[in-house]
């Protein structure tokens, strides 16, 4: 962990531990809290999960989403720039008229970053409605049949093809902020094998596929991330059983149509509480 961090996050825990067990004659300075700095797209920004985040509508931010959860649980400063639909290239261009690109929120005053990004450069749930099919087979086309025809994975070498820039925004950020500790959160589970057609319309080979190409993604985040120095948050584990075929109570990934405030195939707020949780523990740990 960079020292900053670890001096800010160990002045907190001090302080608050000395005020409850010495009595105070004067008043002490505050520790100052960590800035944590969010970037990314919709799977930080949980679109649709009240309440939203009134400061950039455009963006479908909402005030539920893992990066404020994690600030909560860490005590940190959060500046939460992620935005549903971004790219890697808005890390450095305006998405919306109005909206600054996210690097911009970077100084080297933050202790924290944290980043989900790469599923939109990909098109990878674009493509994931691609596959929905709410006939049985033979009525309809496999999605993983079309993507590998010919012997390529289109969709994974897309995911290749865009792992060097990432690499490239990760130091970005380390240049921006170089007094940050960056974590990379990975994007999770969202079909377990096999799927569960019909009740999420998917066939079994299709559901492999989409579940197949997000895990493709996230070890192509992880091994970028290892490479230029920051950490990666799995958040795949911690979604066993909760995927969109789950009962609706136990989803952390709501499905093609959500039985809890979300956008289809995004977290729902117990998900994004589960991340921000998950987050706040890597952060301690590092």
């Amino acid at each position: 962990m960079k020292t900053t961090l670890r001096v800010v996050l160990v002045a907190a825990l001090l302080t608050g531990a000395l005020s409850a067990v010495a009595p105070v004659t004067a008043a002490p300075a505050a520790a100052e809290p960590p800035r944590y700095v969010a970037l990314g797209d919709s799977y930080a920004a949980a679109p649709l999960v009240p309440p939203p985040d009134p400061d950039d509508p455009m963006c479908l931010r909402s005030l539920a989403g893992y990066p404020h959860i994690a600030a909560e649980a860490l005590g940190a400063h959060l500046t939460d720039v992620t935005c549903s639909a971004a790219t890697t290239g808005h890390l450095s261009t305006s998405q919306y008229p109005g909206t600054a690109p996210q690097y911009d929120a970077l100084t080297p005053a933050a202790d924290i970053v944290s980043i989900t990004i790469g599923g939109n450069d990909a098109d990878v749930f674009g493509e994931a409605l691609d596959c929905v099919n709410f006939l049985p087979p033979p009525h309809g086309t496999s999605c993983a049949q079309e993507n590998t025809a010919g012997g390529t994975d289109r969709i994974r070498a897309r995911i290749d093809a865009w792992a060097p820039l990432f690499g490239t925004a990760l130091d970005e950020i380390t240049r921006r902020a170089p007094n940050a500790e960056v974590f990379v959160v990975g994007y999770g589970n969202y079909l377990r094998t096999e799927g569960c057609h019909p009740a999420q319309p998917f066939w079994k080979q299709d559901a492999n596929y989409i579940q197949g190409v997000v895990d493709h993604l996230g070890t192509v985040l992880r091994r970028t991330a290892q490479e230029h120095g920051a950490t990666f948050v799995d958040t795949y584990t911690l979604g066993i059983g909760h995927d969109i075929c789950a009962a609706p109570a136990d989803r952390y990934i709501e499905g093609l149509l959500p039985a809890r405030p979300a956008a289809p195939l995004h977290p729902n707020a117990a998900g994004a509480r589960a991340v921000g949780e998950a987050l706040a523990t890597a952060v301690r740990a590092a």
